[in-house]
């Protein structure tokens, strides 16, 4: 057993998780009367106080870990470990890498975290670097069919910085997305509170009414980049806020649905982006480095809004790195 006593820290991408199930996802082989018997003597704690399975964590909080049970030999039925194949397309969607931080360029279609018949997922992979304290964590969400820049932190301190950084709103966040129609005005800000509704792969978020119950503020800033005529819009994207599939849902409710979106499309939307993957990718983040300095990481476009920008003659070279106001670099620290 090890004898070790760790504090460690929820990401944001680890926000509202239950406290048996983000327990399980760093030490699978622990049992669950193993964990509750932790649980039930206080021996793990989160934010100082005593916890029971199904206390929800929120993004910062503290966990006290005791002393685990060692890993025994692999049972039958259990999650095999990651192969030297898996390590390695891990270490091959690396966009930047030091000693407190980790951005990914996430491809289109990969989940960043696992469920009932998700198995393979960005969460997964973090094995590559470790396990425990080595092992990086999440601090931000991308959906599944989203390409771009993920950011990870390294250690428990770098995981807390970034993740109070997206949580206060201090992350600046630039996505690309391919849109049906010519978007009027060209730029402006979409106020609109968001609902969710459903659950697992049929959860979808609509509009609401401020005082509707369950409906949470979401703002999204836009810029048009580029046209095709009528038919499609290049547009920049930045969430003030951080709401499931709120890009996703705001240009659905101004008519403009974003292209390759079997969830929030239209009869336009559908029969133009036809053959097309969700033409939606987060191409830039630029925030305080945990260490000091500012961190900017732009991702290239991935193959899928390739595909998009082909078909209606965009370019990537007419968009301006920041396009919401300062230039920018084009990724690193400074």
């Amino acid at each position: 057993m090890s004898r070790e006593v760790k504090i460690l820290f929820v990401g944001a991408g680890e926000d509202d998780v239950r406290l048996d199930r983000w327990f399980k996802r760093r030490w699978p082989h622990v049992s669950h009367i193993q964990l509750q018997k932790l649980l039930r003597s206080g021996q793990i704690r989160v934010d100082g106080a005593r916890a029971d399975a199904a206390t929800r964590l929120t993004a910062g909080a503290q966990v006290r870990v005791p002393p685990l049970p060692e890993q025994q030999e692999k049972r039958e039925g259990e999650k095999p470990k990651l192969t030297p194949r898996d390590v390695a397309y891990a270490k091959s969607l690396v966009l930047y890498e030091d000693e407190e931080v980790i951005a990914l360029n996430k491809p289109s279609g990969l989940a960043v975290q696992g469920g009932t018949k998700t198995t393979k997922h960005v969460d997964r992979l973090l094995s590559a670097w470790g396990e425990g304290l080595e092992r990086p964590r999440l601090v931000h969400r991308l959906d599944r069919d989203t390409s771009g820049v993920l950011l990870l932190g390294k250690t428990p301190n770098a995981a807390a910085r970034l993740a109070g950084a997206f949580a206060r709103r201090r992350a600046k966040k630039t996505y690309w997305a391919i849109v049906a129609g010519d978007p009027r005005p060209p730029e402006g800000v979409i106020d609109l509170h968001l609902v969710k509704k459903g659950i697992g792969d049929r959860e979808l978020v609509r509009p609401a009414d401020p005082k509707e119950f369950g409906a949470e503020p979401a703002e999204t800033e836009y810029v048009t980049v580029s046209r095709a005529g009528h038919r499609a819009t290049w547009m920049a994207l930045r969430p003030h806020t951080g709401r499931t599939h709120q890009l996703r849902a705001h240009m659905q409710a101004i008519g403009h649905p974003i292209l390759g979106d079997p969830k929030y499309g239209n009869e336009e939307s559908n029969e133009l982006g036809r053959g097309l993957a969700l033409q939606l990718h987060a191409r830039r983040i630029e925030l305080d480095h945990p260490g000091g300095g500012r961190l900017v990481i732009e991702a290239p476009l991935s193959k899928e809004m390739k595909e998009g920008f082909e078909r209606f003659g965009f370019d990537e070279h007419e968009a301006d790195a920041e396009p919401f106001g300062r230039k920018g670099g084009k990724g690193g620290r400074r």
